[in-house]
């Protein structure tokens, strides 16, 4: 059956992808979908490009399904794989015995799975149409909108939803177009491939995009020295053995309870939560305490090594946070006071998103094996990096280091709006259709993702992804960004039908 309404996808990354399965499992779909994304390999983001093998995905198939109530879509697409292309490639990490995909494979799965839900929706009557080109303007035009990409070309639409992603790394000091820097590591196999094996190379940042770095550099049999150094010099964690564990006191069902009810929640409450959820596993907010306050003073390969050996830890305390915070954190986050949002995001936001993202082991132990020999070094409190005719030099707390390259690894800020969206959202907020968040990014409400304007939710116009990250909490991972997608199909249909029935009583 067909739901009265254009719906229009601004981006075509993994959030797009989620939202084109959510849409597409419903039992009505749109009149029409136009998707708007001018990438060169679309559907799969920044991450996922077609490139070197040995770069993971750092969560098992179940966390990174885009399938709605359906934790093992991936992990059958990846069996199905192997059966069709006689596959023998095992992604099993040999330390922690979960499988990690390698990045490029899921991109596959993120195109197959687009393709999938768009021709699902053809098949049941949606047209289909994608524009290669990014929207530049977007108004509001007798109770639809007119979306118009750089030519002038305008597409009408009822529904909006924004999936424009983070964009490419920052570059804080300054150095785009000096020889030796490389801006953005992805796809690192034509990115990083020109790099002189004996070159002494600076990998500015400490995350998942630095480890891939690092890795990518192994692998290609580089020998120079390799140097991670960042502000805080916290690596992720180390992903432990898979835990089966259900929750029971902090869970998603009572925080939107509460939520329902209009009470809030401190950050000390949510603590005691978490506390009892511990202990009722026999384990205690101890052990995480010390996680948190050691990450910036900890030596970083005694920190590496300490993670490593307790990757079959029978504590199941990480494992639970690493559980509870994707989940139920976004719906703590709309009980907390202002000033307790602020003092998360102040102390406490990159340490847990550290913890909360871990990397595989397999990862961790090649990263200490080549600190164990010498050829990789952390190092915090990044000042200023320029270059001079020996080099770039780099100015941290712990000394100076010179490098003959220099890898731009940091993670895009989550609350800057993507340059390549800045028009567009410019647009919006001068016709009143946005508001940009204090902290970042454009405001939405919780329920639906819908636009927020003077506490005004916009039943048309939605942003998923990043875009959000002032708004809510944990905006980037599978999960979240599948749980926010059906949010905003079903938040679409019931609009569409609204306005169906209103237009029946005219």
């Amino acid at each position: 059956m067909l739901s009265p309404t254009r719906i229009g996808i601004v981006g075509g990354g993994a959030s797009a992808v989620c939202l084109l399965d959510a849409l597409s499992q419903r039992d009505e779909v749109p009149e029409a979908v136009t998707v708007f994304d001018p990438s060169p390999h679309p559907w799969r983001g920044r991450a996922y490009q077609p490139d070197s093998a040995v770069l993971w995905v750092n969560a098992p198939p179940e966390d990174m399904t885009v399938r709605a109530h359906d934790p093992g879509h991936f992990a059958r697409w990846l069996q199905a794989r192997r059966s069709a292309l006689g596959a023998r490639a095992d992604y099993t990490d040999p330390r922690s015995g979960i499988s990690f995909a390698p990045r490029a494979v899921y991109g596959d799965y993120l195109e197959q799975s687009a393709r999938g839900a768009l021709n699902r929706l053809a098949v049941r009557g949606s047209a289909i149409v994608f524009v290669r080109k990014a929207v530049t303007d977007l108004a509001r035009d007798k109770g639809a909108f007119v979306a118009r990409t750089a030519d002038g070309a305008p597409y009408p639409l009822d529904h909006v939803v924004l999936c424009v992603g983070n964009g490419a790394p920052a570059d804080p000091h300054g150095l785009s177009g000096t020889p030796g820097f490389v801006p953005e590591p992805y796809p690192v196999a034509s990115r990083l491939s020109g790099i002189d094996a004996g070159a002494r190379v600076v990998v500015v940042g400490s995350g998942l995009t630095a480890v891939d770095a690092v890795l990518a550099l192994t692998a290609a049999g580089h020998e120079g020295s390799i140097v991670l150094a960042s502000r805080r010099g916290v690596l992720p964690s180390v992903r432990q053995r898979f835990l089966n564990h259900e929750l029971r006191h902090f869970t998603m069902a009572r925080f939107r309870t509460m939520l329902a009810r209009g009470e809030t929640l401190t950050v000390a409450g949510a603590t005691a939560l978490m506390g009892d959820e511990l202990t009722a596993a026999g384990s205690g907010l101890e052990r995480i305490a010390h996680e948190i306050t050691s990450a910036h003073s900890e030596d970083a390969v005694e920190r590496l090594r300490r993670g490593i050996d307790a990757v079959d830890d029978t504590d199941p305390g990480m494992r639970i946070l690493q559980r509870a915070v994707p989940e139920s954190g976004p719906d703590v986050w709309q009980l907390l006071p202002e000033q307790d949002r602020t003092l998360l995001l102040r102390h406490h936001y990159r340490t847990i998103m550290t913890l909360c993202c871990p990397m595989p082991a397999a990862s961790a132990a090649t990263l200490l094996r080549l600190a164990d020999s010498g050829q990789l070094a952390f190092t915090r409190g990044v000042g200023r990096i320029t270059k001079g005719s020996g080099g770039f030099e780099v100015h941290t707390a712990d000394g100076f280091h010179r490098a003959d390259v220099v890898i731009n690894a940091v993670s895009p800020p989550g609350h800057r709006v993507p340059p390549a969206a800045e028009a567009l959202i410019t647009s919006l907020t001068e016709r009143g259709l946005a508001t940009r968040h204090p902290r970042g990014g454009v405001s939405v409400t919780r329920a639906t993702s819908g636009l927020s304007v003077e506490g005004v939710t916009d039943k048309q116009l939605y942003a998923l992804g990043d875009l959000t990250s002032g708004s809510l909490f944990f905006t980037f991972g599978i999960p979240s960004l599948v749980d926010r997608a059906v949010d905003i199909a079903d938040a679409i249909h019931r609009d569409a039908t609204r306005h169906a029935v209103a237009m029946q009583t005219v």
